[in-house]
């Protein structure tokens, strides 16, 4: 990730009640990881860690999963009450194209495993049943390499088997979550021997390979850049250099995200090479609301919810042993109390794959759990200008030129200038949703269905896209909007004006209601208005939903 100084074929999962997908990788695990957890017998459990083991080392494990498939059902619909059942997506369906109407993320990783990666990891797996994870691969940075600052080439093993502890737990709130073998299968290593190194071809570089020139599902694939670009600019290098024929196709399908650009690749090789083809990249400095310096940049009423008492008992406290593994502060850290978050730079780079409602994936400049962007030039976007007469650098975007960090440096905070804290909102105004959410996924690896919230699930009554004239009158409804576990529902329609092509203030009547309505200003000519119907459950804790409805006003 980001030093402060100073990623799987689709992931699937059922089809019907208890089918399993034999032609799928990984698979026959799925039937032996339920029933090994599910059965309760302590040698089964040992079982299936001595297998995660071997299956880590390269050996044939297939009689451990085998003999565990012996041992247990697998889970089924009817064993998770409220739960919905997801779309299975095999090899055999991608190869026919039916792939191509799952419509979750297709996400690609790569990540240098600094200390704050290893804190997003935590909370990357808990979502990982809302993509399909393709790859996860441990690269280099300006900050961490083989041999320099370096967490280890097996740094991430003891999150995969973290997850592999609670993962049945987590099926009985959705089935979709991938397997623990399915997951280890498409971690990789790739280029990590130096800062930028990008020459050598690795089996994390293979695999992403392997992903852009998959012509079976034309979704979108978003490269996630948690540390450099490196082994991203590798694979790109081995299709130029092999599949020069596929480039324009190949780059249609990428949407890069960068937690800012922590080597020089993208300017050295993706730009110069790939630019005419118009990648959508996203470099992102706003990830610092919740990196090492959250406390200057969060607003102080949402500090709590970043604080050790909260973290403790939502996060790091008798919620399994994946939670467990999360490094919040020690006592020694400065300006810190034991247990405080300590930080998830990485983590908007996925957030902004979660499918909230929010549509921020249809254009980076709509604005969600992952932040907002403006173009700047091309197809590159960053982030909005922090004042009026502001010039984004025309190089490369990292430390050394991102107005935000260099603000920081510099002793400006969100509490003594008020710049930082417009900066900034893009990505902190969903600061809290996101830590109460992260709290209801920590309930899910411990408590069974019926314990533990699930977040609203939010309808509208019309389409998500509407047309009306200057003058008319706009009726929103999110009439079909529901809970899964009952809880009463509290609505908020709101205008997402940063987002908006028109530049006024629309009043939006009954804005606390299901049903809400609001007239068209005449000046709003030819342009578009975001309103945004925010839900929020009463549970605990309380989870939150959205449906956006973007408007287009008429000459």
């Amino acid at each position: 990730m980001s030093g402060f100084l100073l990623t799987i074929p689709m992931v699937l999962i059922l089809m019907g009640a208890s089918q399993t997908l034999a032609s799928e990788p990984g698979a026959s695990t799925y039937r032996g990881d339920a029933g090994l957890v599910r059965n309760g017998d302590s040698s089964n459990y040992q079982l299936a860690q001595q297998a995660y083991r071997n299956v880590r080392q390269g050996a044939n494990t297939g009689a451990y999963w085998s003999t565990a498939a012996s041992q247990g059902p697998s889970v089924s619909h009817s064993d998770v009450t409220g739960v919905q059942p997801a779309i299975a997506v095999s090899a055999t369906q991608r190869s026919s194209g039916k792939g191509r109407a799952n419509g979750r993320p297709r996400i690609v990783v790569t990540t240098d495993g600094e200390i704050d990666d290893e804190c997003s990891m935590v909370r990357f797996l808990l979502y990982a049943n809302e993509w399909d994870i393709e790859a996860i691969v441990t690269s280099s940075s300006q900050y961490h390499w083989q041999g320099h600052e370096w967490a280890g080439d097996n740094w991430l093993d003891p999150y995969l088997e973290g997850y592999a502890e609670v993962y049945s737990n987590l099926v009985k709130h959705d089935p979709a979550y991938p397997t623990p073998a399915y997951l280890l299968e498409r971690t990789k290593m790739g280029n990590v021997k130096a800062e930028g190194e990008m020459e050598e071809v690795t089996e994390g570089s293979k695999l992403i390979v392997k992903i852009l020139l998959d012509d079976s599902d034309d979704r979108p694939v978003w490269l996630q850049a948690w540390g450099g670009t490196n082994t991203i600019a590798r694979s790109l290098k081995t299709i130029e250099d092999e599949h020069p024929e596929r480039m324009a196709e190949v780059a249609a399908k990428i949407r890069l995200y960068c937690i800012f650009e922590q080597d020089s690749t993208f300017q050295d090789y993706i730009l110069p090479h790939w630019g005419k083809h118009n990648i959508t990249a996203i470099i992102s400095d706003q990830f610092e609301a919740i990196a090492y310096r959250w406390k200057k940049i969060q607003p102080k009423e949402h500090h709590k919810y970043f604080a050790a008492p909260w973290m403790k008992e939502n996060i790091l406290n008798s919620h399994g042993p994946l939670c467990a593994l999360y490094k919040s502060h020690a006592t020694d850290d400065d300006g810190f109390d034991k247990g405080d978050f300590r930080s998830e730079g990485d983590s908007p780079a996925f957030l902004h794959n979660v499918m909230t409602g929010l549509r921020g994936m249809e254009s980076p400049d709509w604005g969600g759990w992952g932040g907002r962007f403006v173009r700047v030039r091309d197809n590159t976007w960053m982030d909005p200008a922090p004042y009026d007469g502001y010039e984004h650098p025309k190089g490369r975007y990292f430390r050394e030129t991102c107005w935000g960090r260099l603000s920081i440096n510099s002793g400006i905070t969100s509490h003594n200038d008020p710049r930082m804290l417009k900066f900034f909102k893009p990505a902190w105004r969903w600061s809290v949703a996101q830590q109460n959410d992260w709290a209801g996924r920590a309930d899910w690896c411990v408590k069974p269905y019926a314990e533990a919230n699930h977040p609203p699930v939010v309808k509208l009554k019309h389409s998500v896209d509407l047309k009306a004239s200057p003058g008319s009158k706009v009726q929103l409804s999110a009439q079909g909007t529901s809970d899964p576990d009952g809880d009463k529902l509290a609505y908020h329609w709101w205008q997402y004006e940063e987002a908006d092509t028109y530049g006024g203030v629309v009043e939006i009547l009954a804005a606390k209601e299901r049903d809400a309505s609001f007239v068209v200003p005449e000046d709003a000519k030819g342009s578009t208005i975001h309103a945004v119907c925010e839900v929020t459950d009463a549970g605990s804790p309380p989870l939150t939903r959205y449906q956006r409805v973007v408007v287009e006003t008429g000459q």
